[in-house]
């Protein structure tokens, strides 16, 4: 019996993923930077124990750089985070969105033509900060990184209610801050949610050029209906909706984005989206969270990326995460946005069929009673045999 279109797009998928990596892989080492930055609570880690309270994970391959990467020479005059030739990657870290966040890290290692080129920002909040850091550095020994605490208080009085409670984490806004949360001399980065997969170089991605004047890229969607992101009331105040005069306005999803940190911070951006932020507490004029003051400052002024870049929207919608087929054309990056996200939908034994693209990536390695419980069900359900 012939394929279906989308089953067979599955397996020409699966087919690039299990062939497709850059890096050489090799035995773990210490991390290029700093070999004696192991304290305490990495030796905890390293005999075994984690932190209690968070999952296990087990380590990740070790990614290196292949012969055609630039030869990276550790500089103590400057600092890691600052080297020039790295690719730099801003991601958030929480106990919720971890496994997540692992795997994303785990997809662009894996995919990456120069790995130890890339360097990973990650922001947490500050409860969360040392058994995160600690997790990190067992997972990917050798991986390139800091983590910077994230005042949630900056932002906290400034978040209105939204549509889905998961919209309404603090560490949501933290994009909003990255200009002033990461070191000046980190003048762009590619910010990343926790629910994406990497299929592709990363590097091509960071080579995009910010033409003119403009402050991010990222793919557009001008078929949506971009009206719908705010309020009628808000569209019919002129002095509101004039915003946009002389822009033409399309959609586009804020967990993948190329920030200009240099222009970001010369344009004062952070406050221009506060003070949205500001009028939404005062007056509703959107229900999504931090995507619509994104629309409001940058929509229609945005770097148009290949779309290639954000197959978005494979959580399903932001209240029922059903299923969603792959869009037509090439794919680099994957991403679980809306409800549906794929460790969870895996755990319960509920997948989609895009959930499988998810899985390779995953480095969780559950507890002993979460395998004894996986048994029980699969002898409590056994397959047909007419099948």
């Amino acid at each position: 019996m012939p394929l279906s279109p989308f089953i067979f797009t599955i397996l020409s998928l699966l087919l690039f993923l299990s062939s497709s990596s850059y890096a050489i892989r090799s035995l773990p080492t210490t991390n290029l930077w700093d070999k004696n930055r192991i304290d305490a609570d990495d030796e905890t880690l390293l005999s075994g124990g984690f932190p209690e309270g968070l999952p296990t994970f087990d380590e990740a391959p070790e990614y290196r750089n292949g012969a055609e990467c630039p030869i990276l020479v550790p500089n103590s005059i400057v600092s890691p985070q600052c080297y020039p030739g790295h690719v730099h990657i801003a991601m958030t870290l929480d106990n919720e969105y971890l496994r997540g966040s692992l795997a994303a890290v785990h997809s662009v290692l894996k995919h990456s033509s120069c790995p130890e080129d890339v360097f990973f920002h990650f922001v947490a909040a500050e409860s969360d900060s040392d058994d995160l850091v600690a997790l990190v550095r067992s997972t990917f020994p050798s991986l390139n990184f800091k983590v910077y605490l994230f005042r949630v208080d900056i932002v906290k009085n400034l978040i209105s209610t939204s549509i889905r409670q998961a919209l309404e984490n603090p560490l949501n806004y933290a994009r909003n801050y990255l200009a002033d949360i990461l070191e000046p001399c980190v003048q762009r980065v590619i910010y990343l949610d926790s629910d994406v997969i990497v299929v592709d170089d990363i590097r091509k991605l960071w080579n995009t050029s910010l033409t003119g004047s403009r402050v991010i890229g990222a793919p557009e969607y001008c078929h949506a209906n971009f009206t719908k992101y705010f309020s009628d009331g808000f569209w019919a105040n002129r002095s509101l909706s004039r915003v946009f005069n002389g822009r033409k306005p399309c959609y586009f999803n804020t967990g993948v984005m190329v920030m200009d940190l240099d222009r970001w911070r010369q344009g004062n951006y952070e406050k221009k989206i506060e003070g949205w932020m500001q009028l939404q507490k005062q007056r509703r004029i959107y229900e999504l969270g931090s995507l619509p003051p994104f629309l409001l400052v940058f929509a229609g002024d945005v770097e148009p990326i290949d779309h290639r870049w954000n197959q978005h929207g494979l959580g399903g919608d932001n209240l029922v995460g059903s299923c969603r087929t792959l869009h037509p054309g090439a794919v680099s990056l994957l991403h679980w946005s809306g409800k549906g996200k794929p460790w969870v939908r895996l755990d319960a034994r509920k997948s989609c069929p895009v959930d499988f693209l998810w899985e390779p990536y995953d480095l969780y390695r559950p507890q002993q009673q979460d395998q004894v419980v996986l048994v029980s069900l699969q002898i409590s359900f056994p397959l047909d045999s007419s099948l």
